[in-house]
């Protein structure tokens, strides 16, 4: 498989922001005396400061040649680590060298959906040299998915498996890898998220015993259930699930500042989703009507118990959301703050501005990334500020890029 560097700078300039003119305050009823002697000039009315404009994004080719890179993290030393859903790993170095991560990706189940997927460095890679990825895995006659915990030389030239799995068992479907998740995410008490999919098997989403279909807090530590999970001394639940009723978590982000955790999910013939998750709630997926899965259902039913509304859904025709991160800085001028979702389908990113309290207040699409780059996998802010983006075109005509606001 090819890598190469290339140093192709494509700036676009687009989307400039506009307000109307705000309307003058009403004249103040004049008063029975004039002012005396002592009252000053009236004081000016303060008007509240204009938003600040969005900013023109310059979009960089970092890598090509990749093959549906899944996910990308970027470690202390600038380095960034790509994994790809057919099995490789890639480093993009600081000197912009890439170069493959040799690992050993011999049990891994790659079909449809579902192969080497979700990737994120440890919160103390820089001591540890830790991160974790989420795949299909095959042990002799058994299919599955699991989560692995690696370690990478100081050179990044090799990838060690350390806990093979930390978490194992979480279904999959054998026949045709479709809704595998399968997204990795450290919430802010340094607990490892995992958002699974439903396997397209009706019962999973609601089902408190398994794993698919849910987002699962553990211990990156042990692979154990991390502590304060809902549902750690309810019978017949795992101990793992922080929330449930999912269809398929592509896509996690956590709100910088914050321990809101939204996550992204792909619907049926309608409504992909983003919604704020909490501990218990329930994505409000239940497609086990008639006997079978039935897609029929609603994406969100609020007929279910402890439903989880969704802060944003595409309607009909679905647009296929998957990655998601929050822009976090003043770089970001107009645009901090903002949820963004990649697209594959509609193949593009979605900019969400969402209130504290999750609700939806403004939604458009990044105009430097509308259908120029092909499918979007993943966007995900590095620890530089700069957005990273991963596409799924296939067949090693992917590439990674980096987009950097205009100052």
């Amino acid at each position: 498989m090819s890598r190469r560097l290339t140093c192709l700078l494509t700036g676009v300039l687009l989307l400039v922001g506009c307000s109307g003119t705000p309307e003058p305050p009403p004249e103040a009823t004049p008063s029975a005396e004039p002012p005396g002697p002592s009252d000053g000039p009236p004081a000016p009315s303060t008007a509240p400061p204009a938003p600040p404009a969005p900013p023109a994004l310059d979009v960089a080719v970092v890598a090509d040649g990749l093959d549906h890179p899944w996910d990308v993290a970027q470690a202390p030393d600038g380095t960034l680590l790509v994994d790809e859903r057919a099995g490789g790993l890639t480093a993009v170095l600081p000197d912009g060298a890439v170069q493959e991560v040799a690992a050993d990706f011999d049990d891994l189940f790659a079909d449809g959906e579902t192969g080497l997927m979700g990737l994120v460095l440890d919160p103390a890679f820089d001591q540890n040299r830790r991160f974790y990825t989420c795949q299909g895995r095959q042990d002799g006659g058994t299919r599955s998915i699991a989560v692995v915990a690696w370690t990478v030389d100081p050179a990044w030239r090799t990838a060690t498996r350390v806990a093979d799995p930390l978490l194992g068992g979480i279904p999959v479907n054998e026949r045709s890898g479709r809704h595998g998740g399968c997204r990795l995410r450290f919430d802010p008490s340094g607990a490892l998220l995992v958002g699974t999919g439903d396997n397209a098997v009706g019962t999973n989403p609601q089902d408190l015993a398994s794993l698919a279909g849910k987002v699962l807090r553990i211990d990156a530590a042990t692979g154990r259930p991390a502590p304060g999970n809902p549902f750690a001394d309810r019978g017949g639940a795992t101990a793992y699930l922080w929330s449930y009723g999912h269809r398929n978590v592509q896509g996690l982000a956590v709100r910088p500042g914050t321990d809101q955790v939204y996550a992204a999910e792909q619907g049926t013939d309608r409504d992909d989703e983003a919604t704020l998750v909490r501990a218990g709630g329930n994505g409000g997926y239940d497609p086990a009507g008639r006997g079978g899965y039935d897609e029929s259902v609603p994406m969100t039913d609020p007929a279910l118990p402890d439903v989880l509304p969704a802060t944003w859904a595409s309607g009909a025709p679905t647009i296929a959301t998957c990655g998601a991160t929050f822009l976090d800085g003043d770089q970001w001028q107009g645009y901090e703050g903002l949820l963004l979702l990649a697209v594959l389908k509609d193949q593009g990113v979605l900019a969400l501005r969402v209130a504290e309290d999750g609700r939806l207040v403004e939604q458009f699409r990044l105009p430097e990334l509308e259908g120029t780059y092909g499918r979007i996998r993943t966007v995900q802010q590095g620890g530089d500020g700069a957005l990273y983006v991963t596409t799924d075109n296939g067949g090693a005509g992917d590439v990674l890029l980096r987009v950097t606001p205009r100052p």
